[in-house]
């Protein structure tokens, strides 16, 4: 039992944020009920997105609904607030935090607590690249996933009505800034898909495409090691990827994607998925970082020298205690952050009820990824696999990490019907201004383009 009424804030709604309130939740049952404790959750989107099947469901194997999970319904004994928070006093235990309704004049809401819990994950790490702003695609919502899936079809549709070949040309040609999990799943997906829709144009062929992922250092997929590193990049190449290491975009103005090496690629396309960075709110904050920017935690999880504050995930900067070098930190990942998120939320629980505190521990398993339908690479436990069985194992551990019975049982009733159906090749980019018809009915002038960030 709780020594006095807590109140308890979680920051952000992704891994962690859902994962450590759904513990504290079950931890803290009995303490809910009787009104000792009270669980509130600030997030941007009601509801949690598992982000390593978005490059299937921008792929079509997945519906998108079915990647995310509403946190309402799994939360169902929290207060979930949609918003963000702008900034944090942690010596005066207040955050302020801005919703829907300080849009409509209602001002900033300031919410007080006992404990707080960051975890508001990262964004995109952008470069002052000329055009990027304009141009450019992030890979990191389900907004964005589906955006771009319906982008790559309206590009080969452009392609197959069009007689102007430069047109034609820059509309065909996919360029992908990054050579992480992000940027090869997606590229790797995606490109599997244009190769299958393909089929249904009588002018358009796969060979008609240019896929070209970008890459500054030299080497790709670095978590599943030097060799399958090695074997990805001879397989992208296998399927015509031109695949360009050591190189950086230095422009993508204009719609032509300048390269550091001298290309230069007329294009409508630029996904960008090199890196991320933490989240903008932690430097609003009273509370220790790294020169990188992230929350300076202990291997208990609660941020150093700042009692009451808990941090686990992109935003933390937890020590590996299983690491041999000294001083090393757990990399940024959902292996690590849905495992911090259990632990984060025993301790809080540990913490409120005064008893000790545990020690997270979690020895690196290894990583998977995949390459498009029944391709993938994997290195589990010191045993690289490829092809095939790679793919079928990143399918069967992401199956069994996603939340809940019901998105784990929906999800698989899609793959089995995938294999028994066509893939769907339709693109719905109306989505994205659903009153353009009517405001062209209306005697309005309906918008030429959808808006560069789907989130607003």
């Amino acid at each position: 039992m709780v020594k006095e009424r807590a109140r308890i804030l979680v920051v952000g709604g992704g891994y962690v944020g859902m994962y450590t309130a759904l513990r504290l939740q079950r931890n803290l049952r009995g303490e809910l009920r009787r009104g000792d404790a009270e669980i509130t959750v600030v997030t941007p989107d009601p509801y949690m997105t598992y982000q390593p099947f978005l490059p299937e469901a921008a792929a079509g194997s997945i519906s998108p609904r079915h990647v995310v999970v509403p946190l309402r319904r799994v939360l169902d004994q929290c207060d979930v607030v949609i918003g963000e928070v702008r900034s944090i006093d942690h010596a005066a235990r207040t955050a302020t935090v801005t919703t829907l309704a300080t849009e409509e004049g209602a001002g900033a809401r300031g919410l007080t607590y006992d404990e707080l819990v960051l975890a508001p994950g990262s964004v995109s790490r952008t470069l002052p690249v000329p055009g990027l702003a304009d141009h450019g695609v992030g890979f990191k919502t389900v907004e964005e996933a589906i955006g771009l899936r319906n982008h790559v079809l309206e590009q080969m549709d452009i392609a197959s009505s069009t007689r102007d070949p430069a047109l034609r040309d820059a509309a065909l040609t996919f360029v992908f800034v990054g050579g992480g999990y992000a940027g090869v799943e997606a590229l790797g997906e995606l490109e599997d898909m244009a190769r299958y829709a393909a089929r249904y144009y009588h002018n358009v062929t796969p060979d008609d495409m240019k896929w070209i992922l970008v890459e500054a250092s030299g080497r790709i997929l670095p978590e599943v090691g030097e060799e399958l590193g090695r074997y990805t990049v001879t397989e992208l190449r296998r399927r015509n990827i031109d695949v360009r290491l050591h190189t950086r975009l230095e422009s993508c103005a204009d719609r032509v994607a300048v390269l550091s090496d001298g290309s230069r690629f007329p294009t409508r396309t630029v996904v960008w998925t090199a890196g991320v960075k933490p989240h903008p709110v932690l430097a609003a904050t009273d509370l220790p970082r790294t020169e990188r920017g992230r929350l300076r935690c202990t291997a208990q999880l609660s941020v150093d020298g700042a009692p009451h504050a808990w941090a686990a995930g992109d935003a933390a900067a937890v020590p590996d205690v299983t690491a041999a070098a000294p001083g090393a930190e757990c990399a940024p990942n959902a292996q690590h952050a849905v495992r911090q998120a259990r632990v984060l939320g025993d301790n809080v629980t540990h913490a409120l009820r005064g008893e000790p505190l545990e020690t997270y521990e979690h020895k690196y398993a290894g990583s998977v990824a995949s390459l498009g339908f029944h391709k993938g690479v994997a290195h589990v436990y010191g045993r690289r696999l490829k092809g095939y069985p790679a793919w079928f194992m990143h399918r069967a551990y992401h199956l069994s990490r996603v939340p809940t019975v019901n998105r784990k049982a929906r999800v698989l009733a899609e793959w089995a019907l995938a294999g028994l159906f066509k893939r769907e090749i339709v693109s719905l980019g109306s989505l994205e201004h659903p009153r353009a018809e009517f405001e062209l009915a209306a005697g309005g002038k309906p918008p030429q383009e959808p808006p560069k960030n789907p989130k607003g």
